[in-house]
């Protein structure tokens, strides 16, 4: 029996195939945010991820009633036969219409760039934010004076503690994720609900998924937290980031805290994902000025 799922057939994503798709992902070296474990793992139930396995590629669908895609054939190239199969796959046996492959990296798209059978284009809403994490951890310059009187408003009227996340404090974490849910009526936000579910589970499978996190503790409760992990050698993911907004200063505080105590020094850049095309969250990531933004792709058959 096969100790993995090979094409055509797919399996759901579960906590059992962590040590198997994480060891896949890694050897790809990735600079997207998705091409993690944390991060499918969390979103597998709004996404229904599967997997399967096409010769030398790690293929991953997504495969809901109101949208299926497939993320990119990961494995060493050349990978034009693995995105085709995918792709017709999702045609023929998923009756995907306009089926396509999301999220793709700039390494994808230039290997397929000459084959006319595809068409590539940019999604700029799923662009990463990627900084320095030296800037990160000392908001240091001009440019970051606002972000760092935030922090200078935050520590005159709060006495705070800084801790690395360990499971003695998942349970206090998961507790300010519920407040965090109920102030934004996660019920009636179908994506907010499955974010919050997807919190939950990284908290409560911390060890298992080798998560890293750090919190802020005010008066022994944590009213800020952040998880993470290495994406590649040189770069960390912050997957997730939630704070008590009545801490005036409290993200700011988390942001530097977390990149200071747990990366720079360590890695020379640390990725904050996308905006997903909110102009809200699009000058939030801005206004931290990343050093540059990871360009992810769109490929379709012609």
């Amino acid at each position: 029996m096969a100790l993995y799922p090979t094409f055509p057939d797919f399996k759901p994503l579960a906590l059992a195939d962590r040590d198997v798709l994480h060891h896949r992902l890694w050897q790809y070296q990735p600079d997207t945010s998705e091409l993690t474990f944390v991060n499918l793992f969390i979103w597998r139930e709004y996404y229904n991820f599967q997997w399967s396995v096409d010769g030398d590629c790690l293929l991953i669908v997504a495969d809901r009633e109101e949208e299926s895609f497939a993320l990119q054939p990961v494995g060493r190239g050349p990978r034009g036969a693995a995105a085709r199969d995918v792709l017709y796959w999702l045609r023929e046996a998923r009756g995907v219409a306009a089926p396509s492959i999301e999220r793709a990296d700039r390494r994808l798209a230039a290997e397929l760039q000459g084959c006319q059978e595809f068409t590539i284009e940019p999604t700029r809403a799923h662009f990463d934010y990627v900084y320095r994490s030296e800037d990160l951890g000392s908001l240091a310059g001009r440019k970051y004076s606002k972000k760092r009187n935030h922090i200078s408003q935050f520590l005159r009227s709060y006495a705070y503690t800084y801790a690395p996340i360990t499971p003695s404090l998942t349970d206090d974490c998961l507790a300010l994720a519920e407040v965090w849910c109920e102030q934004r009526l996660c019920e009636d936000d179908i994506s907010l609900l499955h974010e919050f579910r997807g919190i939950r589970d990284a908290l409560n499978n911390f060890a298992t998924l080798q998560l890293e996190g750090g919190a802020i503790l005010i008066d022994g409760k944590v009213q800020a937290f952040s998880l993470g992990e290495l994406l590649n050698e040189t770069m960390a993911v912050v997957h997730i980031e939630k704070a008590n907004p009545e801490f005036k200063g409290i993200y700011p505080m988390i942001t530097q805290q977390f990149s200071e105590q747990r990366w720079q020094g360590k890695v020379a850049f640390i990725n904050r994902e996308q905006d997903l095309g909110d102009p809200g969250l699009r000058q939030a990531k801005e206004s931290y000025f990343p050093d540059h933004l990871v360009e992810k792709f769109s490929v379709r058959l012609a």
